[in-house]
């Protein structure tokens, strides 16, 4: 079975179709399985799942569309005048068809296209002979070195006389392949039709017999006289020029059966040779220059039978004997029905509105260019030329040392990562990555591109420097969403989430560069032996040390401190994050090396509202409930607690948790408003701007109120009920929304915003890097206990389930017998640093963990261990 191409035995598109998605189905099921066995982390699966059904789909497409590709890139050779171009399949399917069919038509314009050099060829040869020799006695007739006699009369005469007979064959030949040589069918006496034939030939200069029999002597048949003549006179013709001086010629015809009657043409010339019997009938056929002819004789012999819906043939020569002989069989009756070539070029070239046409046209003659403009097959398709726009492929050369490089990121995250906490080596895999795209990266000069590439570099470093699981998913996130924008060089908002959405794009986009690339490894070689060579070394390693590891206890502690963890389960998650990261490697380094142009990702343009208030009502009734709101606001505030509840029942506390999520909402929802009345308010004249920068710079300064108001709600709840990292979190995203507001304000101010998404975005990774600064758990655990020394409640339930992050804040500022409390009470995964997968070592090193391993110093309980007396410090402690 050819690898290449696994479908190539089936014999039906669909079935194939059916198999492709029942295999890449099943793959997918497959590796999802041995995924979920082995415990592998949904967000590890999945992509590794999707990618193992991509490349089935990949692997069995290719050779099915193979044939098709073929053919688009030889349709555009052939446009350009190669015809030597065939497609190589060994499908049986209908896209096999296809492809042997294109074949056939590929031979078939390239013989075209020869006898179309042949023709010129051989024309411009005969051209020049007769008119240089016309040429030549003209200037001999200028000069005085002739005389205008008899004799050099004659000689100009028989010169004008071979281009005449030139130039009829020529024009005979081209009525005929026109279609427009229709026959007048009448009664044509045999006799008189041959007699005439011999007479004219007799009268030729060349020193041969023409004889002619004619069995029946009164032989009639139906035909095209003039047709038949011109067919009996080629025939005369070539066999004269072919025969020896004095030799013979006959013309034998005869009835024949089922209504036909056959003419025989012999000559004493040399004959024709069997490989060339068919091709004396074709265009200048093999022959014509010998004999002095035009080569267009027999060609129009073969024509004329084919109208009459005959045939001409070659009688092989005995052996021993010379001479040749044209066959001719014709009907005796023929219809007036062409031959399906014939009839089809006469509908195209005859008018509807005159459906006989003439007897003797005149050729129309058009000009085709060799090449057309837009060759056909020279374009893309509809799909392939929009993704070619939108993201062109400027360096398509292989790029072994790039997958070599993304392999290995993804072999260093295999060994290390598994079965160890998020720390340093997590940071070491993701700057690597960025390394790897930065090396490749076609802008990477480009001043916004460096200044990603730092902001993603420092939000790589996060998962060393901090435990919580929230902010290093945040800043992991935020690294990918920079480096992608920065890398594409991204402007607009569209643009940017394309940025984003390119990345696991580049996925698809980069499988041909990947192809090309491995196919360029085959030509390296060195590299698959030494591929070999290590996979046949790394298998002698794991089956004889394996032996010997459970053969020795001395030899298997030493090959259990230097090997990790090898079985089926760690193998397969070892696996996954192979796959895993190899993968984001290698699509990172692709939308490097060949972003595509995000910023053609624009809504469509649409008509500005011309009338102001088509706009300006709309955003006025939000300005108004804004302002509402805002007045409802200070009215709750100058009102005091005795105001809320007579009005809403409600206490102080109630009242400010009750609407921060719809403040929130509210204020995403604000941006939304001004920059849609941005796309589509009219600004030409001076009372446009007016108004717009009236009516949107209310709105933001409201919707800034609004902002205000959240944030003190919130301020005002956590200082009531508590503090907690979510609570945190929304904080600077509120303010972060404030930001945005004010960036939007100053570009309406402006009438200039083509710099505001990517200020968003700078905003957006500041506030990250912000917030990962601040250590968000100690600060939260570092407010509580604020609260609980000021004889506030302090929920100890919850300082436990924070991160490392806050173990230095709780062991400095709570009593002992509280802390170990605490510490007993902690989830496996925090505050003490060295519970979670394995204990830290040099590549799992994290700031975090480490200062809560230095602060929880000798508080070392077991999780689940805590005794009887911290249920009551832990329920006192609640109730304080």
């Amino acid at each position: 079975m050819n690898t290449d191409r696994p479908l190539d035995g089936v014999a039906s598109i669909k079935l194939k179709l059916g198999v492709l998605v029942g295999a890449s189905v099943l793959a997918g099921v497959l590796v999802a399985a041995i995924g979920d066995g082995a415990g592998v982390p949904w967000w590890t699966s999945l992509p590794v799942t999707a990618g193992a059904a991509v490349a089935v789909t990949q692997w069995l497409a290719r050779g099915m569309t193979s044939p098709l590709r073929e053919m688009t890139g030889a349709a555009r050779r052939m446009a350009a005048g190669d015809y030597g171009q065939r497609v190589a399949t060994s499908s049986s399917d209908e896209v096999g068809e296809l492809a042997r069919a294109f074949n056939a038509m590929a031979a078939d314009l390239a013989g075209a296209d020869l006898e179309r050099r042949r023709l010129v060829a051989t024309v411009s040869h005969e051209l020049r002979t007769p008119l240089t020799a016309q040429r030549a006695l003209l200037e001999n007739l200028v000069d005085g070195v002739s005389t205008p006699d008899r004799a050099t009369l004659e000689s100009a005469l028989a010169q004008a006389e071979r281009l005449s007979a030139l130039v009829e064959d020529l024009l005979d030949l081209s009525r005929v392949d026109a279609g427009v040589a229709p026959l007048a069918l009448a009664p044509v006496p045999v006799e008189s039709l041959l007699t005439r034939a011999v007479d004219e030939a007799r009268v030729a200069a060349r020193p041969v017999r023409v004889r002619h029999r004619v069995s029946p002597p009164d032989l009639t048949v139906t035909g095209d006289a003039a047709r038949l003549a011109q067919l009996v006179a080629n025939l005369v013709d070539n066999a004269v020029r072919h025969s020896p001086a004095h030799g013979d010629v006959r013309l034998d015809a005869r009835a024949g059966e089922a209504g036909r009657w056959v003419l025989e043409v012999r000559d004493d010339g040399p004959g024709i040779p069997a490989a060339d019997a068919e091709r004396v009938f074709e265009r200048f056929g093999t022959g014509a220059d010998a004999a002095g002819g035009t080569g267009l004789g027999l060609a129009i012999v073969r024509w004329v039978c084919e109208l009459h819906g005959g045939r001409v043939e070659v009688v092989p020569t005995p052996a021993g004997a010379t001479g040749a002989t044209l066959r001719v069989t014709l009907p005796t009756a023929p219809s007036d029905r062409r031959p399906s070539h014939v009839r089809e070029e006469l509908a195209a070239s005859t008018p509807s509105s005159d459906p006989v046409p003439p007897t003797t046209p005149e050729p129309v003659m058009t000009a085709t260019p060799s090449a057309p403009a837009v060759p056909y097959g020279g374009g893309a398709g509809p799909v392939d030329g929009a993704v070619a726009r939108l993201w062109p492929e400027p360096d398509g050369r292989p790029r072994v040392g790039v997958v070599a490089a993304a392999l290995g990121i993804g072999l260093l995250g295999a060994l290390t990562w598994v079965d160890r906490n998020i720390g340093l080596v997590t940071s070491l895999v993701m700057l690597a990555t960025g390394g790897l795209m930065w090396v490749v990266a076609r802008h990477r000069r480009d001043p916004w591109t460096v200044a990603g590439g730092v902001a993603a570099a420092l939000l790589a470093l996060v998962p060393t420097l901090r435990d919580a699981g929230g902010v290093v998913v945040l800043s992991v996130l935020a690294g990918v969403a920079v480096a992608a924008a920065a890398l594409t060089r991204a402007h607009g908002f569209l643009a940017i989430v394309a940025s984003w959405a390119a990345w696991p794009l580049s996925a698809l986009r980069g499988l041909p560069l990947l192809g090309r690339t491995l196919t360029a490894t085959s030509r390296v070689g060195m590299l698959w032996p030494v591929v070999r060579t290590v996979a046949v070394s790394a298998l002698v390693l794991v089956v004889f040390g394996g032996l010997f590891a459970t053969g020795d206890a001395v030899f298997g502690s030493w090959a259990a401190a230097l090997v990790p963890d090898l079985g089926w389960d760690s193998i397969v998650v070892r696996g996954f994050t192979f796959v895993l990261l190899s993968g984001v490697a290698l699509t990172g380094a692709y939308l490097a090396l060949n972003p595509p142009q995000v910023d053609a990702v624009v809504l469509p343009e649409r008509r500005r509202a011309r009338p102001v208030w088509e706009w300006a009502v709309p955003v006025g009734l939000v300005l108004a409930l804004f302002v509402g709101f805002l007045v409802a606001q200070a009215a709750a505030l100058f009102g005091g607690d005795a105001y809320l509840r007579r009005t809403t029942g409600l206490t102080h506390a109630e009242y400010v948790h009750q609407g921060f999520g719809q403040l929130t909402v509210a204020t995403a929802l604000t941006v939304i408003v001004i920059t849609t009345t941005l796309r589509v308010a009219a600004r030409e004249s001076a009372r446009d701007r007016l108004v717009l920068r009236v009516l949107l710079g209310g709105l933001g300064l409201a919707t800034l109120a609004v902002v205000a108001s959240a944030l003190s709600r919130m301020s005002l709840y956590q200082d009531a009920f508590g503090y907690t990292v979510l609570r945190v979190f929304v904080d600077g995203f509120e303010l972060w929304l404030g930001t945005v507001v004010v960036l939007l304000l100053v570009g309406v101010v402006r009438l200039s915003w083509r710099w505001v998404p990517r200020a968003v975005l700078v905003a957006g990774a500041v506030f990250t890097l912000g917030f990962a600064a601040m250590n968000p758990d100690a600060w939260v655990a570092d407010r509580n206990i604020d609260r609980y020394e000021a004889g506030r409640t302090l929920d100890l339930l919850y300082l436990s389930s924070l991160s490392a992050d806050a173990a230095p804040a709780i062991a400095d500022r709570l009593p002992r017998d509280v802390v170990e409390c605490i510490a007993a009470y902690a989830p496996v995964s925090s505050l003490w640093g060295d519970s979670g997968p394995g204990p830290d070592d040099w590549l799992s090193w994290n700031l975090g963990r480490s200062r809560a391993v230095t602060a929880f110093d000798g508080v070392r309980p077991q999780p689940g261990s805590a005794p009887a007396s911290c249920d009551a410090v832990m329920t006192d402690t609640l109730r304080r």
